[in-house]
């Protein structure tokens, strides 16, 4: 086997390990820098359902919607949010004021290669008669500020970016990594034939990624803790229904603690006029949603995630395949994603396609297979999301109608958190994670600003070497 050497390797190229490398070509250009993605690069990334020539997942070897230059967040409708409160645990690594600033970084970095200036706010009047309207009805509207960058629009600044770094770093395309391992003078990647050595390794596996990168801490002797776990449904509507909030707040995270099991459950990625989407991970089949920016591919509906967040104790340590334990009992109902209408559900009757053609609110998945969520999701996470939607109804009225559409499953994987320094670095010295596929984040803004932190700190410390 062919043995390769590099200053830094990077373990994926999503948001994290795109930002890390930014930082890191800036501050000190003369690193040799070599990025490892198992998905192509940003022009190569063809999902054929997105391309209209399947209409359902048909598990790719790799998954271009999952992997690539841009990871999961490159089909995204790129939403960015400026907040601690949501979107990752950045926070229990450094103070508010620190990850706040990052995250402004980011968004500097991403204004220059394109991404709007114009930022919808909770600050605003209008946003704060929204909130007091939701406290009377026992739902708590997150603080924060968000920018909504558009799927299109997304695409085109990571585009950018890409132009901008390939000569800066090396990057290999369509290279997973097998194995990590310790070596006397630092780390090294195993590929398929070769073992590139590196003096720092970052690792920012991504969603896509989580699992094997836990499998690898494992086996390298270091310590996890469990992240929760999220699993829900998403909601499908008339766009009209949520406009007052939408046209307010476009990124409204309300969250509800449920009076039957005093569970947590809270509104996740909100796409006015947008459209459900499948997202395949490691074979199993989930759904997500996005939105343009760009009026005429607009659809009429507003889709949103209703997720529960479950949190588990020992002996419990693999809450990735717990999640997608569920999401795959969805897929052997229907072969992919299923949906049912909400009134179907409540009366316990599966929804077939007589009842889902009569309904009144038509997919923007058409791929879905009407069904029974509750032959799928656990009951108490269930009655859970049963019990948001009763309580979103009374600031969204028309939320709980019986046409409203939901898909599932909706499962949010994340790995276990490794045990991790201030700077995002393991117990083994050199050695970092970041990013949500390492458990300290969820969301393009936090996940960017991870990447920063640790750039930073190995920037820091060649500086002081030398």
């Amino acid at each position: 086997m062919k043995t390769s050497y590099c200053d830094i390797g990077i373990i994926g190229c999503g948001e994290a390990g795109i930002f890390a490398t930014y930082e890191l070509a800036r501050l000190n250009p003369g690193l040799k820098i070599l990025v490892c993605e198992q998905g192509a690069d940003i022009y190569n990334r063809h999902c054929p359902i997105v391309a209209g020539k399947v209409k359902e997942c048909i598990h790719c070897k790799t998954c271009d919607t999952m992997c690539g230059f841009g990871g999961a967040g490159a089909f995204s409708d790129g939403k960015f949010n400026f907040t601690t409160q949501f979107g990752g645990w950045l926070t229990d690594f450094m103070d508010e004021k620190t990850v706040m600033d990052l995250i402004e970084y980011v968004d500097s970095i991403n204004m220059r290669f394109g991404a709007t200036d114009k930022r919808f706010t909770t600050a605003s009047k209008a946003a704060q008669e929204l909130e007091k309207v939701a406290l009377q009805n026992d739902l708590h509207l997150l603080q924060a500020s968000c920018k909504h960058l558009g799927t299109e629009n997304n695409l085109v600044v990571l585009t950018n970016i890409y132009e901008n770094l390939k000569n800066k770093a090396e990057f290999r395309f369509r290279t997973p990594v097998h194995h990590i391992e310790r070596t006397e003078n630092g780390y090294a990647m195993i590929l398929d034939d070769e073992r590139i050595e590196c003096r720092y390794l970052i690792a920012g596996p991504g969603r896509s990624g989580a699992e094997w990168f836990s499998n690898e801490c494992k086996s390298m002797g270091l310590k996890l803790i469990n992240n929760q776990v999220d699993v829900g449904v998403r909601v499908e509507l008339p766009a009209k229904v949520f406009e007052h909030i939408t046209d307010v707040v476009y990124e409204s995270k309300l969250v509800y603690r449920t009076k039957q099991y005093g569970d947590s459950v809270r509104t996740f990625c909100m796409n006015p006029y947008g459209h459900v989407v499948t997202e395949a991970v490691e074979g199993i089949n989930t759904v997500n949603g996005h939105s343009y920016s760009d009026p005429s591919l607009r659809s009429e509906n507003t889709n949103f995630a209703l997720l529960v967040s479950n949190r588990f104790t020992e002996p419990f340590d693999e809450p990735y395949r717990y999640g997608k334990h569920i999401a795959s009992l969805s897929n052997m109902l229907a072969g992919g994603v299923l949906v049912q209408r909400f009134g179907d559900l409540v009366k316990g009757i599966r929804t077939n396609e007589h009842r889902l053609q009569q309904s009144y609110v038509k997919p923007t998945l058409t791929a879905a297979v009407p069904g029974d969520l509750s032959l799928a999701l656990p009951k108490r996470q269930l009655d859970d999301i049963i019990e948001m939607i009763y309580a979103l109804d009374k600031i969204a009225p028309g939320t709980a109608n019986y046409d409203t559409l939901l898909y599932g499953a909706e499962v949010k994987f994340y790995s276990s958190r490794l045990d991790l320094s201030g700077e995002l670095e393991t117990k083994m010295p050199g050695f970092f994670a970041m990013g949500d596929g390492a458990g300290v984040t969820r969301g393009l803004a936090q996940a960017g600003a991870s990447g920063i932190r640790v750039a930073r700190v190995i920037a820091q410390r060649e500086k002081n070497n030398n």
